[in-house]
């Protein structure tokens, strides 16, 4: 009898109501609780599911994603707007630097060449002088800089302008960090945020859902995936309104100057626009599809690292690295064409950018030497263009980090959208202290509404029983106790406890009143007193080291140089895979549940240490109703009712002596697989 592997919560643990488990199911052993049919499409080497399968996913809209993506900011639209003002403020002081070096410039050219004209005469005499030698365009441009003839340069005057433009720039500064500084505030609070979000998803999330997801799919998600996310708008958010400000405060001044000069320096803006969004609409896939093969890729190295031994055993050391490379590959040629294509967009704007200097320095020459513009006018203006090309070139540039943000956004939506448990009724059935009287009445359910697995199935089960459910792989085990634990909703029929409807109670409160020890023991990183705990928060260290000498713990933890504070991570590679178990059936006896789910629970305990903890198990089940999924033949004979199952349906009921002497399914099951084990234990 093999066991099956139910999508339950981690081992030994009591339900705590969020739906989605505390640790997912180990791959490569026993039945899977969902039918093959409803898994990934493709499926890899190794033990367990292989993360390369999968539905890919689609690209949605970049607008939509990326406005959804802005509104996670909305909670902080006060530290936003000022986020936007502290850029103003940083934008506009910036953009007077370059008009006063312009005047700076004026001064230094007019006292230069003042110094070289003869003291008295007026500027209007010597422009007569000049336009009456037939050189007007020198007049005009000598009055366009105010020169006064006589005088040389007014230092004391250029010192002042210089002395305002060191106060401006650093206001300018001043500004520009304490909005680098909210951004960051705001960004973070944004991205926490959106983790809690994901997390409290995640808790609502149907059992179905873990299913037929890839785990490193989903922890590339709530990863990767956010953490692009913060980058993303880290890098974006604070440059991209400093961007659009400066284009706007630049192109003001620049109007200002001259409406000519203004009118060449816009006609490039068309063309880099043109060719940004031209650039970005290529890209945009394969920065989807690029996240889409991380998510793939971690999900591959997470398998294969959690079921490393077996790959090895099998041999399939190859195939797992040739689909390891298959990723890898994917990865690298999406990644490199969404980094390239998208990289193609900065050495376009600055070619576009280097045009339009070149335009605006010769028609601005031109028109200071005919008196036009002053030669400082000309001077700002040019630091104008570059400032204005500047931010149309960093925004441009960072078209592929706000690319890459909203595709990662989209993989994160995605998840937030996906459909969630049915919510709990309005006006819940609470049960106080259940007493574990469990009945199934006609009870339907089918993972595919085409393939019905469960067909009107009734049981009835006392307080304090012990049932033991026997079948060959397949048959619905395992499925029994997760519609008990409502991870699945029923297609027909209804549950009970104590009389009550499942589904009229809060599943945290039907979880709660349940304990489980699985097949595969779960552990997190932590001390074996906290481990055992886990089902109990509250319980104290004496009600922890008894639940240890009930279930035999304490015997191996007292030779453990730290006992009970021994650190053990999640993998429990600390202690042997026995001890593992010993520690997970501690944990639900501490935990004193009303029902108690065994699955395989002493599957890692050898014969000698199994026939230790009967006695514990069976002061755990006291009192209890108990419900043991091919457990071994010792707990399966002292059951109180045998259940065999064949393709969802219960073929014989009764008593170990009962169904041997009906000769029988259960007859021919113990036959065929218990009957030397009852000779060795015996």
């Amino acid at each position: 009898m093999s066991g099956e592997q139910p999508g339950t919560p981690g081992a030994g643990s009591t339900g705590n109501g969020d739906g989605t488990g505390n640790g997912a199911p180990a791959p490569g052993t026993g039945e899977r609780a969902v039918p093959a049919r409803v898994a990934p499409p493709q499926r890899g080497f190794g033990p367990g599911r292989m993360m390369g399968g999968g539905p890919v996913d689609k690209s949605l809209n970049f607008g939509p994603s990326a406005r959804r993506l802005l509104g996670e900011l909305r909670p902080q639209r006060l530290l936003v707007g000022l986020v936007f003002l502290l850029g103003a403020m940083s934008v506009g002081f910036s953009v007077i630097g370059p008009r006063l070096l312009g005047d700076a410039t004026n001064l230094v050219f007019g006292g230069y060449i003042g110094r070289k004209l003869p003291r008295g005469t007026s500027l209007s005499e010597l422009a007569a002088r000049l336009r009456h030698k037939g050189q007007g365009n020198v007049a005009a441009m000598l009055q366009s800089m105010h020169v006064r003839p006589g005088q040389g340069i007014d230092f004391g005057h250029v010192g002042q302008i210089l002395l305002l433009v060191l106060v401006v720039y650093v206001v300018s500064f001043g500004a520009s960090l304490a909005q680098g500084r909210i951004t960051a505030l705001v960004v973070q609070r944004a991205v926490a945020r959106l983790r809690e979000k994901v997390q409290a998803k995640l808790s609502r999330l149907p059992l179905r859902y873990f299913d037929i997801q890839p785990r490193g799919e989903i922890l590339s998600r709530v990863t990767n995936d956010i953490d692009n996310i913060s980058q993303s708008m880290q890098q974006t958010m604070g440059q991209v309104t400093t961007s659009l400000l400066t284009i706007v405060g630049v192109l003001v001044m620049m109007m200002l100057i001259s409406p000519v000069l203004s009118v060449i320096a816009l006609v490039t803006v068309p063309a880099s626009v043109f060719i940004a969004s031209a650039v970005a609409k290529r890209s945009q896939p394969h920065f989807v599809a690029q996240w889409t093969a991380t998510g793939h890729l971690n999900g591959h190295i997470e398998e294969m690292y959690t079921g490393h031994s077996l790959v090895k055993v099998f041999g399939r050391r190859k195939e797992a690295e040739a689909r390891f490379a298959e990723h890898n590959n994917a990865l690298f040629t999406s990644s490199f064409r969404a980094q390239f294509i998208s990289g193609v967009i900065q050495p376009a704007m600055t070619f576009i950018g280097n045009i339009n200097y070149v335009l605006v320095a010769v028609v601005g020459g031109l028109r200071v030497a005919s008196g036009q513009l002053s030669l400082g006018d000309v001077q700002a203006f040019i630091q104008y263009s570059r400032q204005f090309s500047q931010p149309i070139n960093q925004v441009a540039s960072m078209a592929n980090l706000l690319q890459s943000g909203v595709a990662s956004a989209e993989r994160v939506f995605a998840l937030l959208d996906a459909p969630e448990e049915p919510p709990g009724p309005e006006h819940p059935v609470t049960l106080g202290a259940p007493r574990g009287y469990v009945s199934f009445e006609h009870v339907r359910f089918s993972y595919d509404p085409d393939n019905p697995l469960i067909e009107d199935l009734s049981l009835a089960v006392e307080p304090g029983q012990t049932v033991a459910i026997v079948g060959p792989t397949g048959a619905g085990k395992t499925t029994l106790v997760n519609l008990l634990m409502r991870f699945y909703d029923l297609d027909g029929g209804r549950i009970t406890l104590d009389g009550a409807d499942i589904a009229t109670m809060r599943r945290e409160d039907l979880r709660a009143a349940t304990g489980m020890v699985l097949q595969d023991t779960w552990l997190f990183n932590g001390t074996i007193a906290e481990n055992i705990s886990y089902g109990a928060p509250g319980a104290t260290r004496e009600k922890v080291e008894a639940a240890g000498r009930a279930t035999h713990v304490d015997h191996f933890v007292r030779t453990l140089p730290e006992g009970y504070d021994t650190v053990i991570d999640e993998e429990g590679s600390s202690v042997s895979a026995g001890e593992r178990q010993l520690i997970t059936i501690a944990r639900a006896f501490l935990a004193e549940p009303a029902i108690l789910i065994l699955d395989e629970a002493t599957s890692s305990v050898d014969t000698r240490t199994e026939v230790l903890i009967q006695r514990a198990m069976n002061r755990l089940r006291a009192g209890r109703t108990s419900f043991v999924i091919a457990h071994r033949l010792s707990t399966i004979r002292d059951a109180d009712l045998i259940l065999v199952m064949e393709a969802g349906r219960i073929v014989e009921r009764g008593t170990h002596a009962e169904l041997l002497a009906a000769g029988g399914a259960y007859s021919d099951l113990y036959a065929a697989q218990f009957a030397q084990a009852v000779s060795e234990v015996g």
